[in-house]
């Protein structure tokens, strides 16, 4: 999710309301000889059955659990307790952007590692959450494999396969590339049936930045060096080159979920997460269907992870929760419930998983295409400290062009290049 950059007084008091709403930091005195474990996570992960069954199995843990509405509001607690050095709850949700963070702190996290847990994920997923030294300060809970949803049905009018083998032939199959896939929105829209060809231009052009390592920032010295990429510049230029394919939205504006019942366009690119999405905007739309395929192979969009600080009185028993909460079981259990797709291995290829469809997506087998796409994802980007802020900019760049209609496509990432200069 992208966030917009904030001041540190904004900042600072955010986190004063977080606090006095109750966030449950680890300070806080157990209670009749039972042990109280405090989580704090964001969004819905699904883990309010999990967290009262945990409870039942160990009637020595009281679990209090603090859900933030956004990663945003998290995130803002998080960076504010983790510099004061308390305040924060003995199990918390990180979201895996801000992972770099954490692993500049390490001596502020315990170490996860157990034998217990190996093995548990994909190599990529760990990385993230592991330092030079070999420290893992962070158990992955879910994953945000991205998927091509479309709709059959503008896709029959167009004179385009409908069937989702043949759509994920059609754009380009295990060979699938972004030329293959611009190539298919020209055929689509070549028809003249009337809606675009894919909902936001940003979106797109995200969705192929998430595939490079370094976009960004410089992992080693940390200077900003997305004004002067090449990978990120031909990406704006090709996505900007393509306009006629876009309906001009913005994800998550009005207008972009009023779009769903109106017809507005027949291709999506969809993580895991944005399928729910979908179900819920266009409710009562026939025609939704997924295909077993993405440009350029896989990229992953989300994900979050359950690391425990050193600030938590009961670290052992804060660690042997997280263990739990992302053991292969508990994370199908977390999936059926709020959607987030399992990044446990033995989950994604459970027999289990691999029979979950779903029937507003004309019964498509889900399980077993979002487990394909995720062992697709090779490489993770680079986030540092500005990559929220940068990542925000350049949406701007793109939707003054694509939405606004304010500026034309050079003259909108000159903005882009001069802003930069504020971040560093």
């Amino acid at each position: 999710m992208r966030s917009i950059r904030r001041s540190l007084a904004v900042l600072a008091a955010v986190a004063l309301t977080a606090f006095s709403a109750g966030c449950g930091s680890s300070d806080e005195g157990d209670a009749d000889g039972k042990i109280t474990l405090n989580v704090s996570t964001f969004s819905e992960w699904g883990y309010s059955g999990l967290l009262k069954e945990y409870q039942k199995l160990h009637p020595d843990i009281t679990i209090k659990h603090n859900r933030f509405a956004t990663s945003d509001e998290a995130k803002e607690q998080f960076q504010t307790a983790l510099g004061a050095g308390s305040g924060l709850a003995d199990v918390i949700g990180v979201d895996n952007s801000w992972m770099p963070q954490i692993l500049k702190h390490p001596d502020n996290f315990v170490d996860l590692s157990s034998p217990k847990v190996e093995g548990r994920w994909l190599d990529w997923t760990t990385k993230i959450a592991t330092t030079d030294d070999g420290k893992l300060v962070g158990y992955a809970t879910d994953l945000g494999p991205q998927t091509i949803a479309y709709r059959s049905d503008l896709f029959k009018k167009a004179g385009l396969p409908t069937d989702r083998e043949e759509v994920a032939k059609l754009f380009g199959g295990d060979n699938a590339t972004w030329d293959d896939f611009f190539a298919v929105g020209e055929r689509f829209m070549s028809a003249k049936t009337g809606p675009a060809f894919y909902d936001a231009s940003a979106s797109v052009a995200t969705g192929w930045a998430d595939q490079y390592e370094v976009l960004w920032e410089d992992p080693k010295s940390g200077d900003i060096i997305a004004g002067e990429n090449k990978d990120l510049r031909n990406i704006y230029d090709t996505v900007m080159s393509h306009e006629d394919l876009s309906a001009n939205l913005s994800r998550f504006s009005e207008d972009w979920v009023n779009a769903f019942q109106k017809d507005k366009f027949a291709v999506m690119l969809a993580p895991s997460w944005m399928l729910g999405v979908i179900k819920g905007n266009a409710a009562g739309v026939k025609g939704w269907d997924i295909a077993d395929v993405f440009p350029n192979g896989g990229v992953n969009s989300g994900g979050s992870y359950l690391s425990v600080p050193t600030q938590s009185k009961h670290p052992k028993e804060a660690q042997a929760l997280a263990e739990w909460l992302t053991a292969p079981e508990q994370q199908m259990k977390a999936f059926k419930a709020s959607g987030n797709f399992p990044s446990q291995v033995k989950a994604q290829k459970s027999p289990e998983m691999q029979k979950v469809t779903e029937s507003f997506f004309n019964n498509a087998p889900v399980g077993k295409v979002l487990a394909e796409r995720a062992s697709n994802i090779s490489v993770v980007p680079y986030k540092g400290d500005n990559y929220f802020a940068i990542t925000a900019a350049f949406n701007d760049a793109i939707n003054r062009v694509s939405v606004d209609k304010t500026h034309s496509a050079k003259e909108s990432w000159d903005m882009f290049v001069e802003g930069l200069d504020s971040l560093k």
